[in-house]
């Protein structure tokens, strides 16, 4: 706990040293580079750190990223100038469950049909700039979690369930998509897991992704991690999707 308590977050990498595995029920990365391979240029929203990008094939032509936490864009540019990427700081978008009510949504700060590949994992982003950004027969993917992720992880510490939220699934973000003339060609939804090694990996992450338990503080949920660290590793189901659309045209 101490460990936890002390040890920051820097950039977006939710490994924790390797205590913390995330396993999807599909090879996300496969995909996403295969599609890199056949590309010209790649934008990729919500970098973090640079952490993913960083392991990814680049496109022969530019590489660019956006992140819109401002700690993590110094960190990000640190990490990825080096290998030619470009980092964008930009304005986050709301979550993809939570923008009908937005009076205006935030912009990408690109010219219209700048990329023939956007990646997107786990960012929120608004479907119309994606159609925007993407030129003619340009593709996007994105790998989502669902609106109600945490719902295990709650649980397993002994959390209290939270009001539903408004659904965030496969079928909104086609929905979205398609609204804004985009053609989705793929998809996948499923039970992913993450796997905490100990309670100390849980406690850090839950430190830090605050969302995920609003007021957790090791303090308070002591009793309840010193149960889980009686049953060693906590391995939690993760509800998510991922999908490919492209945009009508030649590239």
């Amino acid at each position: 706990m101490d460990e936890a308590a002390g040890r920051p977050l820097v950039g977006w990498d939710l490994s924790y040293g390797g205590r913390i595995v995330s396993r999807p029920p599909w090879d996300f990365e496969a995909v996403v580079d295969e599609r890199i391979g056949r590309s010209r240029d790649l934008l990729d929203m919500g970098t973090g750190g640079g952490e993913w990008l960083s392991g990814r094939p680049f496109p022969r032509g530019r590489t660019v990223a956006t992140e819109a936490w401002p700690p993590n864009v110094p960190v990000a540019r640190a990490r990825l100038a080096p290998l030619g990427a470009g980092v964008v700081a930009v304005a986050g978008a709301p979550d993809n469950n939570d923008q009908a009510g937005a009076s205006r949504l935030p912009t990408l700060p690109f010219a219209a049909a700048s990329f023939h590949l956007v990646t997107n994992r786990h960012e929120s982003f608004v479907a119309s700039e994606i159609a925007r950004v993407l030129a003619p027969g340009g593709a996007f993917i994105t790998q989502q979690l669902n609106a109600d992720f945490e719902a295990p992880l709650r649980t397993a510490i002994g959390a209290p369930p939270r009001p539903p939220p408004p659904p965030w699934r496969l079928p909104e973000a086609r929905e979205q998509l398609e609204r804004s003339g985009l053609d989705v060609i793929q998809s996948g939804e499923g039970k992913g897991e993450v796997t905490f090694a100990d309670v100390g990996a849980l406690a850090w992450y839950l430190t830090h992704v605050p969302w995920v338990l609003p007021g957790f503080t090791i303090a308070g949920y002591g009793k309840r991690l010193e149960r889980l660290h009686e049953k060693g590793a906590i391995t939690v189901g993760q509800s998510m999707f991922w999908l490919e659309a492209r945009k009508p045209g030649k590239a």
